[in-house]
Parts: C-alpha cells; structure tokens; sequence
C-alpha cells in the first residue's frame, strides 16, 4: 500500500510539474521569448514524447532562425516516428529557408508514405492546410480516397477546401457528393452553404442539383436540398411546389408545406402563404395542424389586403364573412379565441364598428382556459377601443390588469406605456413623464423608442409657455387622432396655431396631421406636409419621424422605391442619433439588393 502511495504521489508531482512546465513555455512562446520556450519544450517532449511539445519545439527554432537544429530534429524524428505528416514539417522548413524545390520533394514525400489509414490520411491533409497548401490537401485526400477504396469519404473535405480557394462549382460538387454518400451529412452541408450564400453560389447548387435529381429520382435529400435553395432564393412559389411534392411521396402532416407558407408570409409574399395554407386545408383537412392553417390563411389574407391601406370595403366584408363562417362552425371557444381576436381587430381598426369589436372581446375575456397571452392581449386590445369610444376608466382598469398579470414580460412595459399615454392625453404630463423616463429601459426597442420620444416631447414643450393650455390642446388632438375624430382633432390643432403662433408646437402639429392624412389614406397630403417639416424644421425633435415616416409612405403606399431609398440613406447619415437610423439603414440595404438575413 505505502508503495502504491509513493507512485501516486510521484505521479501526481510529476504531472503537475509537467503541467506547470508546459505552461511557462507557453506563456514564453506567446511573448516571443522563443529560446527560452525551446529548452522547455524540449525537456517536456523528451519525458513525455508528446508531439504537440514536438511542433512548438520546431516552431521555436524556426523562430530564432536555427534552421541547422531544426532539420536535425525533424531527421531524428522521422526515423524515430516514421509518420508521414513530419515531411511536411520538413518542407516547411526548406520553404523557409526559401528552398523551394527541397521542400516540393518532402511534400510529395509526404503523399507518396501515406497509408490507408483514416486518421493518418487526415493529418497530412490538415497539416498541408495549416500551411494554406490546398491543392496538396486536395491531392491527399483524392489520394487516401483511392487507398481508403470510397470515392467520396473525403468530399465534405473536399468542398471545404474547395470553398478556402473560392472554386464555388467544385465545392458544391463536393459538397453534393458527401450528401450523397452519407445523408446524414445534410444539416452539416447547409450550415456551411449558408456562409457562402450568394446569387452565383445558389445558382450553382440549384442547376446541379437539378442534374442529380434527374440522374436519381428517388433521392429525397436532394429534393429537399432543392427546397433549401428556392427558400434561400426568396423563390417561394417554386419552394412551394417542391414542399407539396415532397410532403405527397413522403405521407407527410403538412407541416413541411406550413412552415414554407408561413415564412412565405412573414416576408410578404401572401398570395404564396395563401396558397400553401389552402393546399393544407384542401389535402389535410382532418390532421390537427388543419387548424391552424385555417388560422394563418386568414391572418395572412388580413395582412395583405390591409398592409398598404389598399383593400376595399368588400375585400373586408369577404374577410369578415370568412372569420365570422370559421366561429360558426368551431364554435367560439378557447381554442379559437386568437381567431376571435383577430376579428374584433378587423372591426374596430377596419370596419370601424366598435360595439362589434368591444363585444366580441369582452365575449373572449370571459372564457375559460384562453392562453394568457391571448388573454392579456384581447385586454389591451379592448382598452384602446373603449378608449376610442371615450371609455378612460374601463381602459385604464384594463390595462392595469394586464400590467398586473406580466409585470416583467413585454405585455406587461405595453400596458404601461399605454396607461402613461392615457395620462398624457389627459394633461397629466408630469405623472406621465415619470412613467416614459422608466419605460426608456424597457427591452422592447419599439416601447422604449416611443417612451423616450414623448419624454423629449413634453420636455421640450411644456416649459414653453407660462401656462400648459397648448400642450393639453395637442394632448386632446392627438387622442381625437387615436378615436379616428380627425376632423374635431384637425380644429383642435388649428386652434393652437391660431392661439400661440409662436409655441414651438409647428412641427408636432404638422406631424400628427400627417399620420392622420396617411390613415385617411389621403398620401399626397401627407407627403406635402412631412416634407414640410423635413425643409422647414430640421433641427426639431420631428424632423427624424417625419423623414422615416416619409421614406416608408414612399416605399408601402405609394411604391416609389427610388424615392424611398433615398430618403432612408438621408435619414441615418444625417440624423445618425435617431431611434429610427439602423431601422432605415436596413431598410435602404435591403432596397438596394444587400443580402441582410
């Protein structure tokens, strides 16, 4: 037993010296104390023959140019060791001394001793690429492909080689075959396609993809290779016919076809995330995602007839009919409570029927089992109606409710925005301030954008004057804005300008006309007036709403996208501070054509 100890004990001193040792040689060799790095190395590869203290002990003579040493060393361990990989350590060497045909035999050296082991394979090729020597790298692996007797055990090394020398067409080859030879090496496929995502790359992949579909028809890695790119193209409707396609050989659910439909969606190609949502209707209509296709065939027929304010009053009413078919036949109920959220949202902010919308809500709020968040949102949903229909009290108790219930989730800094807005539309802007100088910290950029905005407002302009009637008069035009009174909020605004022509309320006057012409859908308007307060008030707190407000109108509604970019770059050059400038700064790359995801 005491023997037994006495080892142990040797061992662990001599491992912690070791270690200890090691550690000094690093910290030398990062210092470029490379002599003094080379005796410890030295030492610590002559205990423990470890190769790694080998390579530091060669990089360090290297380093103190004692090449005669060095190729002693390397001769030494070729005999010792017979490993392949050390002549490329030796060619190295010649090649630092500027000797190129030396180290050009040591290399083929290198290849030619190779045997048909994987790992030693692997090494040669590494330490060749180390030494940003790809085509030796290529020449091993083709090699240790013929010895190893599979073609393509080497390809994913392949294609990454292939993608350091920036040959796009043999990488994707590459990359093709080692899906081809290992399925499983897919998701590791795109992972590194998706780093080199370029319009030429997946041109490339998508017409050879195309050849292997047709020479090998039954190979669904391919075809869903196929899916990747259409999607990565923005292609979507030709991803959609690959998604359906594989989703009928494949006896699939549909989910393939609803992610596809719903990313679709997300990036505003509706008439496709329609489609895709209908063909799950249609093909799976009795599978449990059917729901929520029926869901988000709605939602996103919601979203394009109401994203640039061009719809009609029957595109609504043919929307209402469909929301309004879908309770009927589900019953409203927790399951369909988001649903019923959605209509009352069409109603209100749309169809501009209020006492339907606050129905349907309250209706919803009184149901058992809704998700929470559902719930919480209906609330503050309902608050801002009752608030357009004058209810203060009913949509301050709301939202305090739901303040309440998600004090720390978003809902929750939501529904305090929204009560500190409350109070500000009241004139109790000092109250109010106190709550937007809180909200400023708030994680949602949109909550603490607007937080600080009406913070600097009141700042700005309440100390202007020796009484607060033309702020509580703007505070009263834009909550008429918010119920959609726009000719009583228009007066009350003209009256501050009739009252008090030199208050510092113009631009705001002029900004919040503006976002109401834009709701009345009257554009031109709007645009007279934004760029207004662009030319006539550059230095004010609106001159940076107005000009995003401006280059979005220009983008969404009226489809001049030239003017748009223009205004976009104008805004986060000049106006580099604004909340909005890496907004409009994404905006103008993505107009341009920049790939921004």
């Amino acid at each position: 037993m005491r023997i037994l100890f006495s080892i142990l004990l040797f061992l662990s001193f001599y491992h912690l010296g070791t270690s200890q040792n090691a550690q000094l040689a690093r910290q030398y060799f990062s210092t470029g104390e490379y002599e003094k790095a080379a005796e410890i190395y030295d030492q610590l590869y002559k205990k423990s023959k470890n190769t790694t203290y080998f390579s530091y002990y060669i990089k360090c003579l290297i380093g103190i140019e004692d090449y005669t040493n060095a190729e002693k060393a390397i001769q030494k361990e070729i005999k010792r060791r017979k490993s392949s990989d050390l002549y490329v350590t030796y060619g190295d060497l010649f090649e630092m001394q500027s000797r190129s045909e030396e180290a050009e035999e040591q290399y083929e050296k290198a290849i030619e001793s190779m045997d048909a082991r994987h790992n030693n394979i692997t090494r040669i090729a590494g330490a060749f690429m180390r030494s940003a020597k790809y085509d030796l790298a290529i020449k091993t692996y083709e090699k240790g492909a013929k010895l190893l007797k599979d073609e393509n055990i080497f390809a994913y090394n392949l294609g990454d080689l292939y993608r350091r020398k920036g040959d796009m067409a043999k990488m994707v080859n590459a990359y093709l075959l080692s899906v081809e030879s290992k399925p499983q090496m897919m998701n590791s496929v795109k992972n590194r396609l998706i780093r080199e995502v370029t319009p030429g790359v997946l041109d490339t992949l998508q017409d050879q993809l195309i050849v292997k579909i047709q020479d090998n028809p039954e190979r669904i890695e391919f075809q869903e290779l196929l899916l990747w790119v259409f999607t990565q193209k923005k292609a979507y409707s030709s991803a959609l016919r690959q998604a359906r396609a594989l989703d009928l050989r494949l006896g699939e659910d549909g989910r393939r076809v609803f992610n596809l439909a719903t990313v679709a969606g997300n990036d505003g190609d509706y008439d496709v995330a329609i489609s895709g949502f209908q063909y799950i209707l249609d093909q799976k209509a009795n599978t449990p995602i059917a729901m929520q296709a029926k869901e988000s065939i709605m939602t996103t027929k919601r979203r394009k007839i109401t994203r640039n304010f061009n719809y009609t009053e029957a595109d609504l009413s043919s929307l209402e009919e469909e929301y309004e078919s879908f309770l009927a036949e589900k019953g409203r109920n927790a399951n369909t409570a988001l649903i019923m959220a959605n209509l009352a949202e069409l109603e209100a902010l749309y169809l501009n029927d209020l006492d339907k919308a606050i129905a349907v809500l309250n209706e919803l709020i009184q149901i058992i089992g809704v998700n929470r968040y559902i719930l919480n949102n209906a609330k503050l949903d309902l608050g801002d109606y009752y608030l357009m229909q004058g209810g203060i009290w009913e949509s301050t108790l709301l939202y305090s409710q739901v303040d309440k219930d998600l004090k720390e989730a978003y809902l929750g800094e939501l529904a305090r925005f929204k009560n500190a807005r409350l109070s500000y539309f009241n004139g109790d802007f000092e109250w109010a301030q106190a709550q937007f100088d809180i909200l400023k910290a708030s994680t949602s950029k949109l909550i603490s954008n607007d937080a600080i905005d009406l913070s600097v407002f009141i700042t700005d302009n309440l100390g202007l004057d020796s009484i607060a009637l033309p702020m509580e008069l703007y505070a009263r035009a834009e909550l008429l804005s918010f119920q959609n009174r726009f000719d009583e909020s228009f007066a009350a605004l003209d009256s501050i300008s009739l009252l008090f022509p030199e208050h510092g309320l113009s631009d705001d006057i002029l900004y919040t006309k503006a976002n109401a012409l834009v709701r009345l859908k009257k554009y031109d308007e709007a645009v007279t007036l934004y760029d207004k307060i662009v030319m006539d008030y550059p230095e004010e707190i609106r001159a940076d709403n107005a000009l995003f407000a401006l280059a979005a109108l220009h983008e969404n509604q009226l489809e001049d996208l030239d003017r748009a970019k223009t205004l976009y770059e104008k805004l986060f050059l000049e106006y580099s501070n604004s909340t909005f400038a890496i907004d409009a700064r994404k905006r103008y790359r993505r107009l341009r054509g920049d790939d921004i995801n």
